[in-house]
């Protein structure tokens, strides 16, 4: 059996799409499954649309989800990845071979007659296929074409191709993803490998790579089955074995159209910067197009490895549901040791001054405020209140709460009967229950009790618990926000 060998190469025209992500995470999982190899590539061709800072992003993403390449051009340290741009010297020799074996020709056609070309096409009406005028030029027509100072780019000769490994205008191959998918390769048109600048084009030099790669398996985005035609046929023409194909179905948002940044983030990056885990975003990416066969959604890429079957991939679309990946992250983040969440926690804590608080001050923090957090961004609002002198206090809070004579009575009542409380939780959840009762004993329910004192040392009505919140901000603190609630 040959070995599973698979690919992911993105263009660096952009940070790393969750769509690529997905895309890479498939491959990532058939090659673990099979024991395989999976390898990073950058198609940087197009130079005008490359840029290092895109290139380090979707190394840093493709990192920092686990997904980790397995091989590279760098022997002996961390591997590669191939580069498209650092291997300009291999594509000419295999442009070469095929105007040598006719499944290539040159072609002089200026910008401004492929335009014309076009025009005449959309004017009756008919999809634009090249004329192939100068397929048949003798070598002096060329020859003077030149002397114009003309550069020729490098066409396929896809009639010719089809011809020559088929027995009709029909090509059709099994898509591990789709099942048979065929096409009427007239309609395609000879399209260029190498444009007049010596430059490869996308669909030649993929396949050049492919090929000299020994990629056994090429698993991408429905998007490209159009170019898998083209590529079959430059494979045949030159003699190489055909990659297996599969493509999978798009992502699409929630409103059912293509997924972009007015629906939220779409890049890795954006994701991790929001405050999702990437534990969470690669378990949620696996889920779009795939199920695993116990039922069981939260899974480590390991186990799901384990579980991957590229046969049961949907071909249909996907929907990426922001929703249910919040749900996730969740879930992940309450899946964290104290710890690991303290790491993760602290860029979005650079605004306070942590030094205000113990080290178990600031642990008993995060203890009570994790639970309710769905992105590891949210514990910035969360604790806010545990921090600076005054508090800010929400309008609708002071208006429906603070302003009315009960929380009045109340907040003077509380420092009345807390000046010689010890502000330690098991304490003061002690006191807190008599203060409850003395005011229930009044007809006032505890939650409205309550109320008053949280909008007043928090400015809100909901958070953490009371009892740790006190604890934490300490006497002082708890005194003077209340007297400052007050009238």
């Amino acid at each position: 059996m040959e070995e599973v060998r698979v690919r992911i190469a993105p263009s660096p025209s952009g940070n790393l799409h969750v769509g690529t992500a997905r895309t890479a995470l498939f491959n990532y999982l058939f090659a673990k499954k099979n024991n395989g190899k999976f390898v990073l590539r950058i198609e940087d061709t197009d130079a005008e649309r490359t840029s290092q800072e895109y290139i380090d992003n979707i190394f840093d993403s493709l990192k920092a989800l686990g997904l980790n390449w397995d091989e590279g051009p760098d022997v002996g340290g961390p591997y590669g990845p191939y580069t498209q741009s650092e291997r300009f010297d291999i594509y000419p020799k295999y442009v070469q071979k095929l105007l040598e074996s006719g499944f290539a020709y040159e072609c002089f056609c200026t910008p401004e007659e492929l335009e014309a070309e076009k025009e005449e096409a959309t004017k009756n009406k008919k999809p634009y296929v090249y004329s192939k005028k100068c397929e048949n030029l003798t070598e002096e027509e060329k020859a003077k074409l030149r002397a114009e100072g003309r550069k020729p780019a490098i066409r396929f000769n896809i009639a010719k191709a089809q011809k020559a490994f088929h027995d009709s205008n029909i090509l059709e191959f099994e898509d591990i993803v789709k099942g048979k998918l065929h096409m009427d390769t007239s309609l395609l048109g000879d399209f260029v490998i190498q444009k007049s600048n010596g430059a490869p084009t996308y669909n030649y030099a993929v396949v050049i790579d492919d090929m000299l790669m020994k990629i056994s398996h090429v698993i991408r985005g429905e998007d490209h089955i159009s170019n898998t035609y083209k590529q079959i046929l430059i494979y045949e023409a030159l003699g190489a074995e055909v990659p297996k194909f599969g493509h999978l179905g798009m992502i699409l948002a929630p409103d059912r159209s293509k997924l972009s940044k007015r629906h939220g983030a779409t890049a890795v990056s954006d994701f991790v910067k929001e405050g999702y885990l990437t534990e969470a975003l690669i378990n949620f990416v696996a889920l779009l197009g795939w199920a695993p066969s116990d039922g069981e959604e939260i899974k480590p890429v390991e186990k799901i490895a384990e579980d991957f079957r590229i046969g049961e991939i949907s071909s249909s679309n996907s929907i990426f549901e922001y929703d249910k990946l919040k749900w996730m992250n969740s879930h992940y983040i309450k899946m964290l040791s104290m710890e690991e969440l303290k790491k993760y926690l602290m860029p979005y804590l650079e605004k306070y001054d942590l030094s205000q608080l113990t080290d178990e001050q600031f642990t008993r923090m995060l203890e009570v405020t994790r639970e309710p957090l769905v992105l590891l961004s949210d514990i910035t609002d969360a604790v806010e209140y545990f921090f600076g002198e005054s508090v800010n206090i929400e309008p609708q809070v002071q208006t429906d709460v603070l302003d009315t004579e009960t929380s009045q009575e109340v907040l003077k009542e509380y420092l009345e009967q807390s000046k010689d409380w010890v502000y330690e939780e098991e304490n003061l959840h002690e006191k807190l229950d008599a203060f409850r009762g003395f005011f229930k004993e009044k007809g006032i329910k505890p939650k409205v009790t309550m109320w008053a004192i949280r909008a007043a040392v928090t400015g809100r009505t909901r958070g953490a618990d009371m009892t740790a919140t006190l604890a934490i901000l300490g006497k002082d603190k708890v005194e003077r926000r209340i007297k400052a609630a007050i009238k």
